[in-house]
Formats: structure tokens, C-alpha cells, sequence
């Protein structure tokens, strides 16, 4: 019986202990950026044994109070719309019957935001007056978050193929520079015609000509073919140039047309009729070749199957500027890992448009030059690969090119590439997914490859959005989680480092200084690269519209330097709308990483960092550009 009188008063005892509380619970908010009070602000007290919760808010001088609060473990959040979700533990005991007081006050953030009000709705329950989220701004919020989500996801499929790519290209490089190449028989030697397209090309027009009648290769199976569809003095520099090469009793040709129906691949469909060799190599102005090209390239037609050879390009004036290093950094990633990798895996490669040398009854076999599209080389060289047809891709043969050196040339540039290739796109996706002839990883990445150009539009898309995500992490705590997912972005990113430096071609030989320049390199492109995303993703849906544009050629220079850069008549230097949004852009980004960073939110700051030095060095290039370069 005493036993049972013992427990009892025990547990009377122990259970009035868990009973006790604590009479006030005290404490003080600030700014952490003003170091003002914070007054107004909601916040709650969670006893963390039992899961109940209390709800106060704090008064003029930013101090709050809780009254008769169970002795444990507690936990303080701030849960008001207004200011950060923050989160401060703490225990008490019996010493805190009386009060408890925290000597340092919080120190809490404001929700950092500077776009509009998502709509916070006011409704009264029980006389009191309460701030609800809008239902229709919470959705909005949910499906901007999938359609960035979806953005993360195709960039990161694009990562993930870029990298299968390179994985690939590391492979088998090895084996491949060890395979020996066919030799050159000059008693067996077939016919070779050199087509050389130009349009008003007045300052490489002469260099191109004599380069190409200079190829070592046997004169009485060699021919030239300049297609001239120049409206300006070109013709008639092209006009004495070829006479001049013709008294050398070279076999060359000077053809001109007067409509331009088709552009370039109008005047190659034209001169069809004229050519005389059975294979054809074609060469844009700012091209250099080698002497011995046609050595390297012809006799890999030894195999009946080849359709096409196509080589390198090397960078002429490379170190002329950044712009031009980074595009020969970009270039190289193309050339070594895309086709390398492509070809090493038997999947379709592309003929860049130059450099490069075509059976002239593969062309045929194809249905021949068309010129619905703007890049009339990559859709023929689908058509030919469905048809059956190899290309060969021989990355230790260069051919020197030219660089644009100004940012409106390098858009032009940009501009018919991204939008040809959406072209090409539409016109072939359905004939290569039918074909039955074409094997399934051919589909795929045949799929990925003409899908290519598109990766500008979902780091736009991407861009943009993430404005809006940064104000839904500030807005609605319940989709915070979400955002993590952000991450994938980090991948992607590494992913693209591993591909571009297996084709980063300025190594030393010492891997640890090789690596901090590439990281350098790497990290300007990738930032002017993210703000050329604007452009080019503009040219990506004109192409997808079905929006038709003449064929806008790049201008060339023929300047290796900047000494000795006399102007360029073609290149053209008005700003545009396009450049004015530019500048906007390069505001906002860099509005929006200050604006983060100084709030201590820096999850997203070297995105929008990059963005805004990106915008920046476009849009006061451009600037630049229009006082003379």
C-alpha cells in the first residue's frame, strides 16, 4: 500500500512539473540590414513535444510576448507575408518559471522583392481581419515553376548529350589518329571541281581565288568555278582575278548571276550543269586551304560508300580579341567533339558549308541543292545520310578560316545558323523518325543534333523565369522546395565544362595551369553565350514560324589584327530594338544580383551575374561598333 502512495505522489509530482510554465516569454525583431525594430510582424511559438502552437505579433518597439507557455523545447518562427520564414530554437527549464528573456534581439530580412503584388486577398473570419494567398496567384505561381522546371530538364537532356558525345570522342581519338590515312595515287587521280559561292566579297574575293588555284593537284583534273552573285565592285575584281588565274592555264570560271534566287544554295543548284569533275569541294571567302587539301581528302572516296569529307576548321585571326577567342573556343567544341564524337559513333555528321568535299553523285542521289532553307548545307546532308550515304569527318586536316571580329558580324552569323537549323528541323524531323532505314540511335541523336539550336530559347525562357522564381521563393513558402530542383542547372554546367575541355586546344602540357585558364575561358563564354540567347533564340522561332529572311552573309575583313582593320562597308552598325533590349536586360540582371546579393539571398546571383555582364559586353560592344572598332 506505502508503495502504491509513493507512485502516486510521484507521478502527482513529476506530472505537475510538466504542467509548470513559463510565465512570459519575451524577445525583440530587427532589421538586420536598417538595424530598426520591425513592428507588425507575425510570428509564432511552437512547443515541440506537444505540436502546439501560439500566434502573436510584435508592437511599436518590435518587441513581442508570449504568456503561460509549457516548460521544454521551443521553437520560434517568423511567419509573417511580409519578411523571411526564419527559425530560432530554444529550451526551458525550471529556472524560467518566472520569465524568460532573450538578451539579443532577432535580426530578420525582409522578403527580397521588386515585382508586382501576386494578389494577397483580405477576408474577416470572426471580426477579425485576416490575409489570405490569392488562389489564382499560388496556380500562376505553380505553373511558372513547371514551365522552368521543364526549361532545367531540356537543357540538362542537352548537357546530357553533349557529354555523351565527348565521352565518346575521348574513346576512340586515340584509335582513330593511329588509323593511317589513304594515300594520294595521282595516276589514278579523279576530276575535282573547286566551287567558290561569293556575294559582294570585295575584301577576301582575290585572296580566296589565288589560295584555291594554288592547291597542289594535277592541273588537267582540277577546275574552278567562282559563282558570283555580287550586286556591288566585286564582280569586276572577281572578273580580273579570274582572268588573270586563266592566263596560267588554269581551268577556272567566272559564273554571275544577276537573281539571286536561292542565295548560295541557288548559285551551287545552278552551276550543277557546268561541273566537270566528279567530286566537289566548296570554299566560302574567308577560307585558306591548305595546298595540299585535296591530297588529304580525295582519297578517302576510295570507299564507294563516302559522300562527303569533311575537315576542320582552323582560326585565322584567333587572337585577334576576346570575341574572337571565345568563338574559337566555342568552334572547336563543335568540330572535335560534335562531329568527332558523331562520326566515331556512326551517327550523322553535317557538311559545315565549306571545307569540305561532296561526290557529285551523292548530291544527285540527295535531290540536289534546295534552298528552302538558309542552311541548305545541313539539310542536304541529312537527306544524303537517310539516303544511305557516309561522311567522313577527318579532324587533323584544317582549313584556316576567317572570324568575325565585330559582335553585329558574329550575330549575322549567329543569326543563320540557329535559324536555319529550327528550319532544317521542321522540314526533316518526320522523314528521319519514319525512315525505317535509319537506325534508332541515329533517330535520337539525329533528333538531339537538329534540335541543337533550340537550347537558346530554354536559357531565355530560363532567364526570364527565374525573375519570377525568385519572387515565388520570397511569396509562398510551401513551394520552396521546388526550387532546389535548380540544381540540375549546376549539372548541366558541368557537364559542358567536361565537353569543351576535351577540346580546349590552347593546353600547355601543365594539367594545373591548363585548367584554372580553362575554367577562365570557359566561364567568359558560357556568359557571353547565355546572352546571346536573346538573338538567337529570336532567330530559333522565326524559323519554327515559318518566317522567311533573305540569306544574310557574314562580312569578312581579311584582318588578322587590329592595326590593320580599315573599316568594312557591309558590316553594318545601327542600333537596333534588339540591342536596346539588350541594355535592358543587362540592367535588370544586374538590378536583381546587387539586389540579392546585398540581402544575402545568393543562390541565383552568379546566374544573374553572368546575365548582366553578358548583356553588357553586347550591348556596349555594339555602341562601340557604331564609333568604329
Amino acid at each position: 500500500m506505502k508503495n502504491w502512495c509513493f507512485f502516486a505522489v510521484f507521478f502527482c509530482f513529476v506530472n505537475g512539473l510538466s504542467a509548470q510554465v513559463t510565465k512570459e516569454i519575451k524577445g525583440q525583431l530587427v532589421d538586420m540590414k536598417t538595424n530598426y525594430d520591425v513592428e507588425d510582424v507575425e510570428i509564432s511559438l511552437t512547443a515541440k513535444e506537444k505540436g502546439k502552437v501560439w500566434v502573436t505579433r510584435t508592437n511599436d518597439n518590435g518587441e513581442f510576448t508570449f504568456r503561460n507557455i509549457p516548460l521544454g523545447k521551443l521553437e520560434i518562427s517568423i511567419i509573417d507575408k511580409d519578411y523571411r520564414f526564419e527559425k530560432f530554437k530554444f529550451e526551458t527549464n525550471a529556472k524560467h518559471l518566472k520569465s524568460y528573456d532573450f538578451s539579443v534581439p532577432f535580426g530578420i530580412n525582409l522578403k527580397v522583392s521588386w515585382m508586382f503584388n501576386w494578389g494577397d486577398r483580405t477576408v474577416y473570419s470572426n471580426g477579425k481581419k485576416i490575409i489570405k494567398e490569392h488562389y489564382w496567384s499560388h496556380l500562376t505561381a505553380k505553373v511558372i515553376l513547371v514551365l522552368y522546371g521543364l526549361c532545367l530538364f531540356l537543357i540538362f537532356y542537352y548537357s546530357v548529350v553533349q557529354v555523351s558525345l565527348a565521352v565518346a570522342y575521348v574513346r576512340t581519338r586515340k584509335k582513330i589518329a593511329l588509323e593511317k590515312a589513304p594515300l594520294f595515287d595521282e595516276t589514278t587521280a579523279p576530276k575535282v571541281t573547286i566551287q567558290l559561292p561569293m556575294y559582294n566579297e570585295m575584301y577576301v574575293a582575290e585572296r580566296i581565288i589565288e589560295t584555291t588555284a594554288l592547291l597542289n593537284y594535277p592541273r588537267d583534273k582540277f577546275q574552278i568555278q567562282v559563282l558570283d552573285d555580287s550586286t556591288d565592285e566585286t564582280k569586276d575584281i572577281i572578273a580580273n582575278k579570274v582572268k588573270e588565274i586563266a592566263a596560267q592555264g588554269i581551268d577556272i570560271i567566272h559564273i554571275h548571276r544577276t537573281d539571286r534566287t536561292g542565295y548560295k544554295a541557288g548559285a551551287l543548284d545552278s552551276a550543277m550543269d557546268q561541273v566537270s569533275g566528279e567530286f566537289i569541294a566548296i570554299f566560302d571567302a574567308d577560307f585558306v586551304p591548305d595546298p595540299d587539301f585535296l591530297l588529304k581528302t580525295i582519297p578517302y572516296f576510295q570507299n564507294e560508300k563516302v559522300g562527303v569529307v569533311q575537315t576542320r576548321w582552323g582560326h585565322l585571326n584567333k587572337t585577334y580579341s576576346i570575341l574572337t577567342e571565345l568563338q574559337a573556343f566555342g568552334l572547336n567544341g563543335h568540330f572535335a567533339i560534335e562531329q568527332g564524337g558523331r562520326n566515331a559513333r556512326g551517327h550523322y555528321i553535317n557538311f559545315n558549308g565549306t571545307a569540305g568535299v561532296w561526290r557529285k553523285t551523292c548530291i544527285a542521289d540527295a535531290g540536289g541543292w534546295e534552298h528552302d532553307t538558309i542552311t541548305e548545307d545541313l539539310d542536304l546532308s541529312y537527306r544524303a545520310q537517310m539516303n544511305g550515304w557516309e561522311f567522313k569527318y577527318l579532324e587533323n586536316v584544317v582549313s584556316p578560316a576567317e572570324l568575325p571580329i565585330t559582335m553585329s558580324a558574329l550575330k549575322s552569323q549567329q543569326h543563320r545558323w540557329m535559324k536555319g537549323g529550327a528550319e532544317v528541323f521542321i522540314k526533316m524531323w518526320k522523314r528521319l523518325v519514319k525512315n525505317p532505314k535509319v537506325r534508332f540511335s541515329d533517330k535520337i541523336h539525329g533528333l538531339a543534333h537538329l534540335f541543337n539550336s533550340t537550347v537558346f530559347v530554354f536559357i531565355l525562357f530560363l532567364s526570364i523565369l527565374s525573375l519570377f522564381v525568385l519572387h515565388i521563393k520570397d511569396s509562398f513558402s510551401d513551394l520552396n522546395f521546388v526550387i532546389q530542383f535548380g540544381s540540375f542547372f549546376i549539372i548541366s554546367t558541368l557537364f559542358l565544362a567536361f565537353y569543351y575541355w576535351f577540346s580546349y586546344r590552347d593546353k600547355k602540357g601543365k594539367i594545373g595551369l591548363d585548367l584554372v585558364r580553362f575554367v577562365g575561358r570557359f566561364f567568359q563564354f558560357l556568359t557571353v553565350s547565355m546572352a546571346l540567347s536573346l538573338s538567337n533564340a529570336i532567330a530559333v522561332i522565326e524559323g519554327y514560324l515559318g518566317i522567311k529572311s533573305s540569306f544574310v552573309r557574314t562580312p569578312k575583313f581579311n584582318v588578322s589584327k587590329k592595326t590593320e582593320f580599315q573599316g568594312n562597308k557591309y558590316d553594318k552598325k545601327s542600333l537596333s530594338i534588339l540591342n536596346i533590349v539588350e541594355g535592358l536586360m543587362m540592367a535588370i540582371f544586374g538590378f536583381t544580383a546587387v539586389n540579392r546579393a546585398l540581402y544575402g539571398d545568393l543562390g541565383m546571383v552568379p546566374f544573374h551575374l553572368m546575365l548582366a555582364i553578358g548583356y553588357g559586353v553586347i550591348f556596349f560592344s555594339t555602341l562601340k561598333e557604331r564609333k568604329g572598332v
